[in-house]
C-alpha cells in the first residue's frame, strides 16, 4: 500500500517519530499511545491520504515534511513567521494544510499551491512576502495575474497601467491592505517597492531579491507559465496559486498550471502543495458549496 511505504517504511518512520504503536490491518490502521501522540498520528495520516489523492504517490520527504509540520505546528504559526495584520493580530496558518504551505514557502524557491476558494492560498502568499520584506530578506514584491477576461490586451481600459490591471489584482490588494496601512501600500506602489504587472508584461525581465506572486495561475497557458517561472533572479522566491477546477481558458488550450504540476514535481527547491475543502477558512457555507460543486451533476442526495 502506497500509504505504508515500501516494506512499511513510512509506518516505521511515523511510529518512531511520534512514539506510537501502529497496527495495520488491510486498509485500516490502529493507533495506540499517549493521547497527544495519537492525535498527531491521525493528523499525519489525514494529510498523507490527502496528498495521495492529489498526486498518486508519496516520497520519504513527503512523510518527513508532514511529520515536521504536525509535530511543530505551534512553531509554524509563531508570530515571527508571518505578517501582523492592521488589527494587531498575527496572520497564522489555521490548518495542517496551510502549515505545510507556509513551510513550503519558507523552504523552497518556487512554491505552487493548488486548492479551492477560501483555503488562504493568496492571503498566505502575500503574508509571507510582507514578512520577508519587513525582515529585509527581499527588496520588492511583484504581483502578477493573467488578465484572461481582457485577453491580455488592456489598452481599451481607462487609466494608467495600475488602473487597467487593478480589477484583476483586487484580491492581492485586499490582502495587502489587511496587512499594511493603505497609505504605506500607496507609497510602496509609487516607489516600485510593490509592483503590479499583467502577465504579458513580464516577458524579458529578470527579478532579483523579490517575491513574485502569480495569482489565478490556472488561467495561464503553458508558454506563459514557462515564461513566468523563468523570470526569477538571485535571492528571489516565486509563489504560484490557483484552482485547477476554475480554468477560464478556451477548452482547446491546456492550463499552464495543470501542466506545471505534472512537469515540475521532481525538481529540487520547488514545492507543489495541494489544499482541499478541509483547509477552507472562510464562512462555513463555503466548504459546503465547494463540496456540492465537486459532486457529480444530478446526483441524488
Amino acid at each position: 500500500m502506497l500509504l505504508f511505504g515500501q516494506r512499511d517504511s513510512y509506518l516505521r518512520m511515523i511510529r518512531d517519530t511520534l512514539s506510537v504503536r501502529l497496527v495495520a490491518r488491510g486498509d485500516t490502521i490502529q493507533i495506540e499511545g499517549a493521547p497527544d501522540a495519537v492525535e498527531m498520528a491521525e493528523r499525519t495520516f489525514t494529510q498523507l491520504r490527502q496528498q495521495l489523492r492529489q498526486t498518486k504517490q508519496l516520497t520519504p520527504e513527503d512523510v518527513r515534511t508532514t511529520l515536521e509540520v504536525v509535530r511543530h505546528s505551534s512553531e509554524r504559526v509563531s508570530p515571527q513567521n508571518l505578517a501582523v495584520l492592521d488589527s494587531g493580530r498575527y496572520l497564522r496558518p489555521r490548518t495542517d494544510g496551510q502549515s505545510r504551505y507556509v513551510q513550503a514557502m519558507m523552504d523552497n524557491d518556487i512554491t505552487i499551491c493548488v486548492g479551492p476558494a477560501g483555503t488562504g492560498k493568496t492571503f498566505l502568499a502575500v503574508g509571507m512576502a510582507v514578512t520577508m520584506m519587513r525582515q529585509g530578506q527581499i527588496k520588492r514584491l511583484v504581483l502578477v495575474r493573467p488578465a484572461v477576461e481582457a485577453g491580455e490586451r488592456l489598452g481599451f481600459l481607462p487609466g494608467d497601467l495600475a488602473a487597467k490591471v487593478n480589477p484583476y489584482l483586487r484580491p492581492l490588494f485586499d490582502a495587502l491592505n489587511d496587512m499594511m496601512e493603505p497609505e504605506q501600500v500607496r507609497r510602496y506602489l509609487e516607489s516600485d517597492i510593490i509592483e503590479i504587472a499583467p502577465l504579458a508584461y513580464m516577458r524579458g525581465r529578470t527579478l532579483n531579491q523579490a517575491v513574485i506572486i502569480l495569482d489565478e495561475g490556472q488561467n495561464t497557458t503553458v508558454p506563459q507559465m514557462k515564461m513566468f517561472l523563468t523570470r526569477m533572479g538571485h535571492g528571489s522566491k516565486i509563489i504560484v496559486t490557483g484552482d485547477t477546477t476554475q480554468v477560464d481558458l478556451p477548452p482547446t488550450i491546456r492550463s499552464g498550471l495543470i501542466d506545471a504540476i505534472g512537469r515540475l514535481r521532481n525538481i529540487d527547491r520547488l514545492a507543489i502543495v495541494h489544499l482541499d475543502e478541509s483547509d477552507i477558512v472562510r464562512h462555513p457555507l463555503v466548504q459546503r458549496i465547494v463540496r456540492a460543486y465537486e459532486e457529480e451533476p444530478g446526483r441524488k442526495k
